[in-house]
């Protein structure tokens, strides 16, 4: 490769697309996954191609699917001849009480973020092993850590992500790839602008730093962990939540 290239899972917007745009700056090529087709998917691929000198494209995939995560790999490694690090971004809520909780809302969140993390890893890691190099980094939350009323099957699937990467970074390591995971804490994103006024205060004001964090702060921690400076950093979760879980 002339360039490393990362793929970044669910881009479309918010920290996915910050993280995407953060290795378009740096240099990288840049896969950007998305699943539905929008305005908001080609903006982003503009400025992300107009960021720095790397190429960047679009590539469809509904991360759950394993079949869809497998072809779109192909397609990047056709296009840019490898893959240097991935970014397990995609991820969804469906929140509700447990006593409440259907079967379907639990099953839902557990594909979308847990079942995806897997599927597009297990893509990667030949190319990454035959490399003898890359960098697997998957995103959980301080929810998978210390849960959260009303977000089981969330906290579930996020905390899996940890064991998940705790594992594989054992088994790949002799192969000079790392697995790590951040855990964002409370991020300004579009969900998360659906709070009320009362809510989001209540949030910060148990934050140490006094303020929500912000999708670049997440992207400067997956820029971090994917380059050369975090080579001996494997099997970590990196907390980004302002010193609002401890």
């Amino acid at each position: 490769m002339s360039k490393r290239t990362v793929i970044v899972t669910g881009a479309a917007r918010g920290i996915g697309a910050a993280i995407a745009y953060k290795f378009a700056a740096l240099g990288y090529n840049v896969a950007i996954n998305y699943r539905t087709e929008n305005d908001a998917i080609h903006a982003l691929l503009e400025k992300c191609q107009s960021a720095g000198d790397g190429e960047c494209a679009l590539f469809r995939a509904d991360v759950s699917k394993a079949d869809e995560c497998k072809a779109m790999v192909d397609a990047v490694v056709e296009k840019f001849g490898g893959v240097w690090a991935l970014i397990n971004n995609a991820g969804i809520t469906r929140d509700g009480l447990l006593m409440r909780m259907s079967e379907e809302q639990f099953d839902s969140v557990i594909d979308g973020n847990l079942k995806s993390v897997f599927h597009m890893t297990k893509a990667v890691t030949p190319i990454m092993m035959k490399a003898r190099e890359g960098r697997i980094i998957s995103l959980s939350s301080v929810v998978g850590i210390n849960g959260n009323a009303g977000q089981t099957n969330y906290a579930a699937s996020k905390a899996a992500i940890i064991g998940f990467t705790k594992s594989l970074a054992k088994e790949l390591g002799s192969r000079g790839i790392t697995a790590n995971c951040i855990a964002p804490g409370y991020i300004e994103t579009d969900m998360t602008a659906a709070l009320s006024e009362a809510a989001r205060k209540a949030m910060t004001d148990v934050i140490a730093l006094r303020r929500a964090g912000t999708p670049q702060d997440i992207a400067n921690a997956a820029a971090f962990l994917a380059s050369e400076d975090a080579s001996y950093i494997s099997g970590q979760v990196l907390t980004v939540d302002g010193c609002m879980s401890m």
